[in-house]
């Protein structure tokens, strides 16, 4: 199913989305547009909204299962995306949504064998609307041979350089909150704004009316971006993202300063939860 608009979806598509966990994609280019898709889809979304205003991406999403949802809207920036997400939040208001752009591919712990509807009832009981995320960079071997930085096969991230911070805001500590920063933003801080160098955020969340994403990619609630609850840690989560990378090679100020993204802390990425919690960039929690 397609629809020519957002305004359309809202106004008669929206009551095609069934109960249970919605995924929201955010079609920049067409970097695994697929792949994306089908690794959500394995982790048993009920829905997935495909938004994006690429040659060819109706007649794409249209093969992909009557899951899928095709949105017509453009989405140029990450602003773009927020925007939509906020137009949406009414009418998904009591689904959990997660949300993302392609080639950024959703990780939470012990996801080969449980599904999202398993990580969301798990949230729930434990009174939490919302998953800290973590943005992991994902990064093609060779640059040569995939020069928009975009390879599956040969995916690496960055094994440590990680760091957080206590988050302030007026002069107070909010509590439970950082600003985490890393991944390829960290070692290429040169050709990265600082306002957009931060690797968390919320990308799974229980929607509700009223609820916003700021472009900065906080929830307007502040418990909802927490890490954790005050009496023990929670399930966090990453995206394993391209994003960055993608960027890095596309903008003509780093593209040829940038010839390869390997150091000697790189790791091969074997694309599996296992490894990001023996990595420490996920938390299992009191999920046993």
């Amino acid at each position: 199913m397609s629809y020519p608009s957002l305004s359309s979806f809202l106004t008669s598509g929206v009551t095609r989305v069934p109960s249970g966990p919605v995924a929201v994609l955010f079609v920049e280019d067409d970097a695994s547009v697929r792949e994306t898709s089908e690794h959500h889809d394995k982790q048993g979304f009920a829905a997935h909204l495909v938004i994006g205003d690429m040659p060819g991406l109706a007649d794409l999403v249209a093969t992909m299962g009557e899951r899928f949802i095709h949105i017509e809207a453009a989405v140029r920036t990450r602003d773009d995306a927020v925007e939509h997400l906020n137009a949406l939040m009414e009418v998904l208001s009591g689904h959990w949504v997660f949300w993302g752009f392609n080639a950024e591919f959703l990780f939470y712990p012990y996801c080969e064998s449980r599904t999202i509807n398993d990580l969301t009832s798990f949230l729930h009981e434990e009174r939490r609307d919302h998953a800290f995320t973590y943005t992991v960079d994902l990064y093609a071997q060779d640059l040569y041979r995939h020069p928009n930085a975009v390879s599956l096969d040969t995916a690496y991230f960055d094994g440590s350089g990680y760091y957080g911070f206590q988050r302030y805001e007026n002069g107070e500590a909010l509590e439970r909150q950082v600003n985490v920063f890393g991944g390829l933003g960290w070692r290429f801080e040169e050709f990265v704004p600082w306002d957009r160098r931060r690797i968390d955020r919320v990308s799974l969340f229980r929607a509700k009316a009223g609820l916003r994403v700021g472009l900065d990619l906080r929830l307007s609630e502040p418990e909802m971006n927490t890490v954790a609850c005050p009496w023990h840690h929670n399930v966090t989560i990453a995206m394993a993202s391209f994003r960055v990378a993608k960027s890095l090679k596309r903008n003509p100020g780093s593209t040829f300063e940038v010839d390869s993204m390997l150091w000697r802390r790189s790791l091969r990425f074997d694309w599996s939860s296992q490894q990001m919690m023996e990595e420490g960039l996920i938390e299992p929690g009191q999920w046993f």
